[in-house]
């Protein structure tokens, strides 16, 4: 629909818009990846984001932009941290995308913007672009786009982009109806493709690992995007953003204040992090070492700390079960007292055994004394909200963090075990302890973001560090000379 013609941004500064929607299953996903995709084909570097807790969807931003993309979030981080996460990672980009959650104004609650995409833009001041699926409809989708522009006066709905459309004329009766009763420009389409399909599971998309983006469907992306959406105009409605340098004081303060080797499991069963935990993990002195609990088998040498995130390791859970010399390595690093926090896929692989819904069992890591039921439902859903009950390897006592619990999984059997947390679920209020802890391991169903409490990163390298002190100390002990004239109690 345009020429090639790029929008330059003036030296320190970016371009940036949202987009969103009237609510889920609209299409923001696939416009967001077109968008990206042909924004890279014309040669633009692309810094993608993703408002909300979602992982799935990040990971195809990075696959499509080549850069990892970010997690945007009102209720977890404040206004500030969300400007600082946009605004560091905009850093030497030509524009930013950033993919709503949900609806446009859909949040924790009905009577807050608390949580929503709307929120954060108005927090970035970006305009947002709506996604419209007018699959079923034409005039109608002027009254649609009319109330979403009226609802907050204070949110700038600059453009619209309509979703599986039927054709040219088609696009022409909701163009016109647009133009005529609403403020928002159209920007275009994508039409009704049978080709464009990115398969879904019940925690939602298939990941980004599981190579199900390849190179001819991202050319197919950016091909239509190119084809049927006016790419200046949307670069030409889009806020230009001041944005500092990269940091030097990020890039040296492990230098400083020393490091650690911290283990992260990353792999097909293993892919879900908040990016921005892991970046403020090596701010603090963290260097991260990936390994496949998959594929590897045995941890790598010399850590100071283990990190398990989320992911899908029950569709990966006999795989996993097989490598026995990995859960063996894992096993005698938790016994050895290794610090490891795990995050819901983490807890999975750690317990005692993973049973399916058809009651297929898989023996796991053995270092929680727990079993995990796979369920037909989610389970605890929703934001929560945690209060350390004691300190613990992120954070003292009475700390707070917050997170998100997305899993079709329960706990069907606990052994003896301790609780480092009180966890409080936003959606149903309810109140009860978690974090499960054995020795130096440190395991919940919860996500927390480390930027939610600025401390959690520096706590869990300054534990690990104190740990491996610890460790050399108890290890030097064992060397002593038989006439030592220490007490044993000393030792």
């Amino acid at each position: 629909m345009a020429s090639d013609r790029v929008i330059p941004t003036r030296p320190g500064s970016t371009k940036g818009f949202v987009i969103a929607g009237p609510a889920s299953g609209v299409g923001k996903t696939t416009v967001a990846l077109s968008l990206m995709a042909a924004l890279r084909r014309r040669g633009l570097n692309v810094q993608p984001y993703k408002c909300g807790p979602d992982f799935i969807d990040g990971g195809h931003q990075a696959r499509v932009c080549g850069r990892p993309s970010r997690n945007l979030d009102g209720w977890m981080l404040s206004a500030e941290a969300n400007r600082q996460v946009f605004c560091r990672n905009a850093a030497n980009a030509d524009v930013c995308v950033v993919e709503g959650v949900m609806g446009l104004f859909d949040g924790v609650d009905g009577k807050s913007e608390a949580g929503s995409t709307a929120e954060i833009a108005k927090w970035l001041g970006l305009p947002v672009i709506l996604v419209v699926d007018a699959s079923s409809m034409a005039r109608s989708a002027a009254a649609l786009v009319r109330g979403f522009e009226s609802f907050d006066p204070a949110l700038n709905v600059a453009g619209v982009i309509f979703n599986k459309v039927g054709g040219a004329a088609h696009y022409r009766m909701l163009s016109d109806a647009v133009m005529t009763n609403a403020n928002a420009v159209p920007l275009g389409y994508l039409p009704h493709d049978e080709r464009i399909h990115i398969p879904e599971r019940y925690l939602g998309l298939v990941t980004a690992g599981e190579n199900l983006l390849p190179d001819s469907m991202l050319s197919l992306l950016g091909e239509l995007a190119e084809n049927h959406i006016d790419l200046n105009q949307v670069l030409e409605w889009a806020t230009s953003i001041p944005v500092a340098a990269d940091d030097q004081t990020q890039r040296t303060r492990h230098e400083s204040t020393g490091s650690i080797r911290l283990g992260v499991a990353r792999d097909k069963a293993f892919c879900f992090y908040y990016e921005d935990n892991l970046g403020a993990l090596r701010e603090a002195g963290a260097e991260i070492i990936e390994f496949s609990p998959l594929e590897d088998s045995s941890l790598p040498t010399a850590l100071d700390a283990l990190y398990f995130g989320g992911g899908y390791p029950e569709l990966f859970a006999k795989q996993l079960s097989e490598n026995r010399p990995m859960l063996a390595s894992i096993k005698r690093a938790a016994e050895e007292r290794l610090p490891i926090y795990a995050e819901c896929g983490g807890l999975m692989y750690l317990a005692r055994e993973i049973v399916t819904k058809d009651d297929a069992s898989f023996p796991m890591a053995g270092v929680l004394p727990i079993t995990v039921q796979m369920t037909d439902r989610l389970v605890n859903f929703g934001y929560t909200e945690v209060s350390f009950t004691s300190d613990c390897l992120i954070g003292p006592a009475r700390a707070k963090a917050r997170g998100h619990s997305f899993h079709c999984s329960r706990i069907a059997d606990v052994g003896p075990v301790e609780y480092a947390y009180q966890a409080r679920n936003s959606m149903s209020g309810r109140e009860e302890p978690d974090g499960l802890r054995v020795k130096n391991v440190l395991a919940s169903y919860i996500h927390l973001h480390f930027l939610s409490n600025p401390g959690m990163a520096d706590a869990f390298v300054k534990n690990a560090k104190r740990a491996a002190r610890q460790e050399l100390k108890s290890a030097s002990k064992q060397f002593e000379p038989m006439h030592s004239t220490r007490s044993a109690s000393d030792r």
